[in-house]
């Protein structure tokens, strides 16, 4: 991708902005900023929640990376009441990229136009909160990530710029952390190029707009005899969460960890059999 701006961190010397985010997609675009030494004044994102089996309270991994890189966050639970923090101070630009929560109003008119989204999928194509399970799944060989100015509707405000990549044999994860790579250094050119009234934005076509379901944990659910590239397609997309596992015919559950594609067949290296270890397929499949 061509980098417009050959010395982005000057460029934003003097731009004072607001990210919102959440989780690892978050991280990752924040990651890929703060390589070209630059920084958000304040972050956003969600409150501490409890996690896990003892439903201990964990903070959103953007906490972390805020507490880690010293940059004040806050973590409001609704906008009803907008925080200080928001309102003390005119920013010139706001991004999103993963919060989690939709922005109201309220929060969209603080930045007059210019609180930008990074979503991964070229809109309006896949809006909504699962684009990269729903593009592996899908029969294109290509998606990409989107950056658009944020209107009061889901993933529908206009696009400042949009760049294409091949989806190959990714998994979530190498998906995930390509496009929020690709999606900040988009930031880095074009929101620059907004804040100086440089660049005009391009309404998306809302005839074409296609939409996400969300993904529960019976989605993981395969079986064996299921068309092979629609299983590897399910293991790709659900690598990070729910994973993929299938029902042995005495109705055991058999996750599945490690599989690859070989001549256009779905092969299995390694599961997790109910209440056992990690095991290697064929171990496990003479017992079947």
């Amino acid at each position: 991708m061509e980098n417009l701006n050959h010395n982005p961190g000057k460029n934003f010397t003097n731009i004072s902005w607001v990210f919102f985010g959440s989780d690892n997609f978050s991280t990752k675009v924040l990651d890929t900023i703060i390589g070209f030494n630059i920084k958000p004044n304040l972050i956003v994102t969600t409150p501490d929640r409890p996690q896990g089996r003892k439903l201990l309270l964990t903070p959103p991994r953007v906490k972390i990376w805020a507490e880690e890189n010293n940059i004040p966050v806050i973590q409001p639970e609704n906008f009803t009441d907008l925080p200080a923090e928001l309102t003390n101070y005119k920013f010139d630009l706001g991004l999103v990229a993963s919060y989690g929560k939709i922005l109201p109003q309220n929060v969209l008119d603080l930045f007059g136009g210019k609180l930008l989204n990074i979503h991964p999928s070229l809109l309006p194509k896949f809006r909504g909160a699962t684009p990269l399970e729903s593009a592996i799944l899908s029969e294109s060989d290509t998606t990409g990530v989107s950056l658009m100015i944020m209107d009061a509707l889901m993933d529908h405000g206009p696009i400042l710029a949009q760049k294409e990549t091949a989806i190959d044999d990714k998994d979530y994860l190498n998906l995930r952390d390509e496009l929020a790579e690709t999606g900040a250094e988009l930031f880095i050119d074009y929101g620059y190029l907004l804040h100086a009234g440089q660049i005009e934005s391009k309404n998306q076509n809302h005839d074409l707009a296609t939409y996400t379901k969300k993904i529960n944990k019976s989605d993981g659910e395969i079986k064996l005899t299921d068309d092979p590239i629609l299983n590897w397609k399910k293991y790709r997309a659900f690598s990070d969460w729910p994973g993929i596992f299938f029902f042995t015919p005495d109705n055991k559950r058999i996750k599945i960890t490690q599989a690859h594609l070989e001549n256009n067949q779905f092969v299995i290296d390694k599961v997790i059999p109910e209440g056992k270890k990690e095991m290697v397929w064929e171990s496990f499949n003479k017992n079947l």
